[in-house]
């Protein structure tokens, strides 16, 4: 099996997550148009092997507006909030500290359908992207490009590089702007409110958080869900940027 060509997932998510973390890690390539080094790797455990998307910390450009060596873990938290929430399109990704390349995230690499992405969509596909709006909103994700959001060979909805979310400050800059004004659809409040609680709660979840982003990061997010939860719509794009560059 080539490098270019992944092995089907694994059945059990928890069998995946060990292969992210446990398995051997070796790199394939550098993968093009990013900002930050990206590479393809493989990974393989016993029998099992799939391929992943490695970012290490070095290879991340210095940013004003985020601390320094801290994308690797908003990357993590990004999953983290994806499973929290139930919405499952996030791919698997964990904090490595052994790569090639020194320290960074691991992700299960989505073989995705070619062109076929946010400014691809038909409306019926656009339908689908409450969800993912309310996904940024809530991460305060600054740079939602149309080629994040991703359908793979099997149809199903994937959303990727989160490297830039989680700051403290309002940062939103997507090209989701579809629903703004709109209300937000009540089952997507329901879960909304069920991860804000948890938050309170679940201090699994909340240790989980603290180990991949600062105090004020996540006091933050909690703010952003009550005040999604308290305005119960999308907002409109207000002054300033609201729009990431690239839009692709």
């Amino acid at each position: 099996m080539t490098a270019s060509t992944p092995p089907p997932r694994p059945v059990s998510l928890d069998t995946l997550l060990i292969l992210l973390q446990e398995g051997k890690l070796e790199v394939e390539g550098l993968l093009p148009h990013g900002s930050n080094y990206t590479f393809l790797a493989t990974l393989t455990r016993g029998n099992l092997r799939t391929l992943a998307v490695y970012k290490p910390t070095r290879g991340e450009q210095p940013l004003w507006d985020f601390p320094e060596e801290t994308l690797a873990y908003r990357e993590v938290a990004a999953y983290l909030t994806s499973e929290a929430l139930g919405w499952d399109f996030v791919p698997p990704t964990v904090h490595r500290a052994d790569g090639p390349h020194g320290a960074g995230s691991v992700q299960y690499f989505i073989q995705a359908q070619p062109d076929c992405h946010y400014f691809t969509f038909s409306n019926d596909e656009k339908a689908e992207l409450p969800r993912v709006a309310l996904f940024d909103l809530l991460v305060n994700n600054a740079d939602r490009k149309g080629g994040h959001i991703l359908r793979d060979t099997g149809g199903k909805l994937w959303l990727i590089d989160h490297g830039i979310c989680f700051n403290a400050q309002p940062k939103l800059r997507t090209v989701v702007w579809d629903f703004g004004g709109q209300a937000i659809p009540p089952e997507l409040l329901k879960d909304m409110a069920d991860f804000r609680q948890r938050l309170d709660s679940d201090t699994g979840l909340l240790e989980a958080y603290r180990d991949l982003l600062a105090a004020n990061e996540i006091a933050a997010l909690r703010r952003r869900a009550d005040k999604l939860l308290s305005t119960r719509k999308f907002p409109e794009p207000g002054p300033g940027r609201n729009y990431p560059w690239p839009p692709l």
